[in-house]
């Protein structure tokens, strides 16, 4: 029961921190391009490799887990609107916006997690 506790308010609090973030990207970016879910997509990444490199043996890694890569990033980052988002570009035939929204989620995520996994780990060596 305590898990679902600490699931819950990590969903909550990721899920006020999408709205926030992607409000915010729609704002600086516009609106012809899906920015909200491409920057939580990506910063949630990198917050995923940050806390992986600096918490993954830590004595409360249930409770890490739990909240932060169930919880909050899980409510944070959302696969499922950026595929809906890239589904919608391809048959708007914008394929090129398309195709570039898949790269630069997929890629930017992916070294977004290792960027922040190196940065956990260059800035906490102690926590290893």
């Amino acid at each position: 029961m305590a898990k679902l506790l600490y699931i819950a308010l990590g969903g909550a609090a990721g899920a006020g921190l999408r709205y926030v973030v992607s409000l915010a990207a729609l704002r600086l970016g516009g609106a012809g391009f899906p920015w909200g879910t491409l920057v939580v997509n990506v910063v949630g990444s990198l917050f995923a490799g940050f806390i992986w490199g600096l918490l993954d043996e830590t004595t409360g890694q249930q409770r890490t887990n739990a909240f932060f890569f169930i919880g909050l990033l899980g409510a944070f980052t959302t696969f499922s609107a950026y595929s809906l988002e890239s589904m919608r570009l391809f048959n708007d035939d914008r394929t090129m916006m398309a195709v570039v929204n898949v790269l630069a989620n997929n890629v930017g995520a992916i070294l977004a997690v290792f960027a922040g996994f190196a940065l956990a780990r260059a800035l906490f060596p102690a926590t290893r």
